[in-house]
């Protein structure tokens, strides 16, 4: 079975840090990472989609992490094909960039030659976590209007391409990508490629709602948990941690039990992440799911045995 690493999409959202999560002694950045770290292995950097990482922080993740903690990073919005305000690009390539009126720039709007150093930056700046074992996957999350084709094919492999060292996993927000008459074609795809497909669950019943399909196209499964609140999924004017405004009950995650467990035994690594990030939402989660799997050892075998070392590792001189 694979080995199993559960996390949040985010450990510095501004109501998590507003809940009891943190203890009063965790009042600086390094020790809200070492405090999450000791409880979890695994979490996703959602500032990299915002901002391009800087490598003095990418080192300090990594000085300040377990040995066996990973960090999952999300690609820069511009790669993802989102609409990008000239101020996230770095100051130094902002001067060479005209946006002749637009208020949001595009990939497509770039220079080449600012595409290549945007990409060789973003690569150069994860090399510490990278060269401390830390790195998991960069995850690019494609928007609704990045449909199924050629074109959006090969700017997937384009995108592997630029990032050749690093795990691209590919998140759709476009169901079309998997439904019934193009599903096998776009796993095929990832599969010939070897990049990894996002499993989702989120809520159903709109156009674009991307269904929960388990499948593997890699050594590395991914999973991550969105909510399913229906009410703010698409709706217009609200905050991000408004939309994913939910709290997963034990029924809901245990349908979960038997297709992770599947996903696992056909890959080398499992990572399930939630991003219900509203208050302390997602690290309830990621505690219930990981209370759930303990608790049924027929589906997860060596789960518990192998927590259990990571834990004894982690809190290894741990302040109490």
């Amino acid at each position: 079975m694979a080995e199993i690493s559960i996390g949040t999409c985010s450990w510095t959202d501004p109501t998590l840090l507003a809940t009891d999560f943190y203890p009063g002694e965790a009042n600086t950045a390094e020790r809200r990472l070492q405090h999450y770290a000791r409880r979890f292995s695994l979490v996703e950097v959602d500032s990299t989609y915002y901002s391009m990482p800087a490598e003095r922080t990418a080192r300090l993740w990594a000085e300040r992490t377990p040995s066996n903690f990973t960090f999952n990073v999300k690609a820069f919005r511009l790669f993802t094909q989102h609409p990008t305000k000239l101020e996230a690009l770095p100051a130094d390539l902002r001067q060479m960039v005209s946006p002749v009126g637009k208020a949001n720039l595009y990939y497509r709007d770039l220079p080449a030659s600012i595409r290549d150093h945007l990409w060789q930056r973003f690569s150069e700046a994860l090399l510490p976590l990278d060269s401390a074992g830390k790195l998991g996957v960069i995850l690019f999350q494609f928007p609704e209007w990045f449909y199924p084709g050629d074109t959006s094919k090969e700017y997937m492999v384009e995108c592997k391409h630029k990032l050749p060292q690093f795990r691209l996993a590919i998140e759709f927000r476009n169901a079309a990508w998997l439904d019934e008459s193009r599903r096998q074609d776009t796993l095929d795809f990832l599969r010939e490629n070897n990049l990894i497909y996002v499993c989702v669950d989120e809520p159903q019943g709109f156009k674009s709602s991307v269904p929960p399909v388990v499948e593997a196209t890699s050594d590395i499964g991914v999973v991550r948990f969105h909510g399913r609140n229906r009410d703010n999924w698409q709706k217009k004017g609200i905050s991000v941690v408004e939309r994913f405004k939910y709290i997963y009950d034990d029924e809901e995650l245990g349908e979960w039990l038997p297709k992770l467990a599947e996903l696992a035994s056909k890959v080398r690594q499992l990572h399930v992440l939630f991003n219900n990030c509203y208050g302390d939402y997602g690290v309830r989660n990621a505690r219930d799911i990981g209370r759930l799997m303990k608790s049924q050892p027929h589906l997860f075998p060596d789960y518990l045995e192998t927590r259990e070392r990571e834990a004894d590792a982690s809190n290894a001189g741990a302040e109490p």
